[in-house]
């Protein structure tokens, strides 16, 4: 049996975007050197914003017995307004080292909100043996 809540539904895409957005940053990062290389990112607000409406209204269709599509996939893009080199790579690992930090810190943070998520839907579980 496989059990799910709207949080853990939710927990589970911000883990996934924090790794993709990890995934991009060591992309970059891997490629300070490569001349004309344009850093990559996401938006993460935005694609975490989108992926909220889309769980909910994909747990409304599986409710109601509606097939449920594919997933969305992240809209990753070039990040503007970051200085050029003269070989065209806009790659700063200053930025890239600092990202990382932060999607450090929130995968961390993920993983210890689905802790509990999955420790409350565990002892709801054994109410009834207490």
């Amino acid at each position: 049996m496989y059990v799910t809540t709207l949080l853990s539904d939710q927990l589970e895409r911000y883990l996934d975007l924090t790794g993709l957005e990890m995934k991009l940053t060591a992309q970059n990062a891997a490629n300070v050197d490569t001349p004309g290389y344009r850093a990559v990112g996401l938006d993460f607000a935005a694609e975490m914003e989108a992926s909220m409406g889309e769980i909910t209204e994909r747990r409304k269709d599986e409710a109601a017995g509606r097939p449920v599509g594919a997933r969305r996939a992240a809209s990753v893009e070039r990040v503007d307004g970051l200085l050029e080199r003269p070989d065209g790579n806009n790659v700063s690992m200053d930025r890239e080292g600092l990202k990382m930090a932060e999607d450090q810190l929130r995968f961390r943070m993920g993983v210890a909100l689905l802790k509990n998520e999955y420790s409350t839907v565990m002892d709801a579980i054994h109410a009834d043996s207490k």
